[in-house]
């Protein structure tokens, strides 16, 4: 089994709801966004998947939550927007784009010293 792991950011906007702290005030994160995806099986050059193809995918997405505030999209509406549930909103959103390939996890960092990962079993 191989890994595959590439990283991405994007700096965007959020506030917590029923939350008593600073943070329920609106303020923003540069986020770095890890993803690792997995597979068995090399191709005919001995890659598993191309590096450049993975962060094109990611950069896409990631490029549609940038410079946006999370509490204004439709999901975040209703989901209060996390590092926890913005990790798992991403790992949904990404998962199809790396297909055949395994996406094991998802880590999102607010900080350099904080940060989520999410995962399904």
């Amino acid at each position: 089994m191989f890994d595959i792991s590439i990283k991405g950011r994007m700096a965007s906007a959020h506030f917590l709801r029923c939350y008593e702290g600073p943070c329920k005030n609106l303020h923003g994160h540069t986020w770095h966004v890890e993803a690792v995806v997995a597979g068995e099986k090399l191709n005919d050059i001995g890659l598993l998947a191309d590096f450049r193809d993975l962060k094109k995918r990611l950069n896409t997405l990631l490029d549609s939550l940038d410079h946006i505030c999370f509490n204004d999209l439709e999901h975040f509406k209703k989901v209060n927007p996390s590092t926890e549930n913005i990790a798992q909103y991403i790992y949904r959103e990404f998962k199809s784009q790396v297909a055949p390939l395994t996406l094991k996890h998802v880590r999102v960092w607010e900080s350099d010293t904080a940060s989520v990962t999410y995962y399904e079993s």
